[in-house]
């Protein structure tokens, strides 16, 4: 977008990321919130959502001279709704404007015009939300405190916090102490993220010597090197761990030198692994029984993703924890979410996004070896199904991989089957059947069978080739 010249209280068009352009409002920032060093950029408070992020300034469009524009190339519900919001905001403000016109026009004889408001008011707090509200969120809050918020029926709450990505560089880290146990595919990613986003990181991987080379590559950017998870615990404020399965994650806490010796009261423990929730309940009464704190927080994602910075994570578990992660969750993830509830919340509701996207990259699989089967070519079947209602980054690069004999791994297919596994045990406890995720398991166990373990999970493709 072009450079534009803009003051505190002008209407915007803003662009974060890979999101569209969404209406918000200049504002001035929190006190202890810094800004971003290098290209100009304003303090923007998004509108129809609590969202706030630092937007360079050519990211940054006046409202009312490109309004028809987006609204042309944008026609969703919730942009909709921000729009709404937008024209309920500039109708209450002329309201006001005509109300105290002769006072105002008193009061103003003879003088300057006054400076633009420099931060916003509390009854303007409603029009940003799109709705009203008793209790408006000061725009003078720390940003933790400042995060979307949707309650449902079921008494979830999913919290995303704004402006969630490393590729922004506009976030500020936390001062606090930060540990993170396991670099593997996932968890290299996420330390590097923490690292380039300025903070203070201390690692420890199980197995030095396969990760050796990364190691060193995280202490020349700044990271410290820990013996032990307990030493690593006892040395953070905040200690987080990746591994791959509900052993590991157990005999990293409960082992010889493990997280629970470690443990201080106040120290808190966030457990990234994707495990059940059994295990997840046990580690949370284990790590709060020495007086810790403790907050699940398993990440949906791959490498890639880990390495872009654009993880999506859940959480459960402790809310000052996670508002303690805020700035961590900005620099490893896209977007971040808290299920209210135990803690086991979280992993029970990413073994069922994994069990879908586990089904379903063996349904694809299955479509590309049919395809082979009955003639047709496998190119075009990739071709189509891009350009249909299933068009996705997922689809478009885990086929190409297919057919260019790529399994690299960017999600263990040893991972995925483990998930499916633990997904298919959870419906049986209570009782609710989860038949196309255990047909799927069965050709992962299959392709396991012929080697595929540590391949990319797209190598199920095999197992109907064999």
């Amino acid at each position: 977008m072009a450079t534009v010249h803009l003051r505190i209280g002008d209407l915007v068009w803003g662009k974060l990321g890979r999101y569209p352009p969404w209406p918000g409002k200049i504002v001035s920032p929190p006190k202890d919130l810094k800004k971003p060093r290098g290209k100009k950029c304003f303090f923007v408070k998004f509108f129809g959502t609590e969202d706030h992020a630092w937007i360079k300034v050519e990211q940054l469009k006046p409202y009312h001279p490109h309004k028809e524009e987006m609204i042309k190339i944008n026609k969703g519900k919730r942009f909709q709704q921000a729009v709404d919001a937008v024209e309920e905001y500039l109708k209450k403000a002329k309201g006001k404007d005509q109300t105290h016109s002769d006072d105002k026009s008193k009061s103003d004889k003879g003088r300057k015009a006054a400076k633009p408001m420099k931060i916003i008011e509390e009854d303007d707090e409603d029009a940003f939300k799109g709705g009203s509200s008793d209790k408006p969120a000061s725009s003078m809050e720390p940003i933790t405190k400042r995060l979307k918020i949707i309650e449902e029926d079921t008494g979830s709450t999913s919290i995303q916090a704004a402006d969630s990505t490393a590729i922004n560089g506009s976030i500020t880290p936390t001062d606090k102490r930060i540990g993170f146990l396991g670099l593997g595919l996932m968890g290299s990613g996420v330390v590097s993220n923490l690292l380039k986003m300025g903070h203070v990181v201390t690692v420890w991987n199980r197995t030095a010597e396969k990760v050796q080379s990364k190691c060193d590559l995280f202490i020349q950017e700044g990271a410290r090197l820990g013996r032990t998870p307990a030493e690593v615990v006892s040395m953070c404020d905040i200690t987080f761990s990746c591994v791959s399965d509900p052993k590991a994650a157990r005999d990293l806490v409960l082992g010889p030198s493990g997280v629970l010796q470690g443990i201080r009261p106040g120290k808190c423990y966030v457990e990234m692994s994707t495990v059940d929730p059994e295990t997840t309940i046990e580690l949370a009464q284990v790590i709060t029984s020495r007086g810790g704190r403790f907050l699940e927080a398993p990440v949906s994602g791959s490498q890639q993703l880990s390495n872009d910075g654009m993880l999506v994570i859940v959480a459960a578990g402790d809310r000052s924890v996670y508002e303690d992660c805020s700035s961590c969750f900005q620099a490893m993830g896209k977007t971040s979410f808290f299920i209210a509830g135990e803690a086991g919340n979280a992993a029970r509701m990413m073994l069922i996004l994994n069990m879908v996207q586990g089904s379903f990259m063996a349904t694809i699989a299955e479509g590309l070896t049919l395809a082979q089967a009955t003639g047709q070519s496998q190119q075009t079947f990739l071709d189509i199904l891009c350009q249909g209602q299933m068009a996705s980054t997922f689809v478009d690069q885990k086929c190409q991989n297919i057919l260019q004999g790529n399994f690299k791994p960017d999600y263990y297919l040893k991972h995925i089957q483990k998930d499916l596994r633990l997904a298919i045990s959870m419906g049986d406890s209570v009782n609710h059947p989860t038949p196309m995720a255990a047909a799927a398991n069965e050709v992962y166990k299959r392709a396991k069978a012929l080697d595929q373990s540590d391949n990319d999970m797209s190598a199920v493709y095999r197992a109907y080739i064999h």
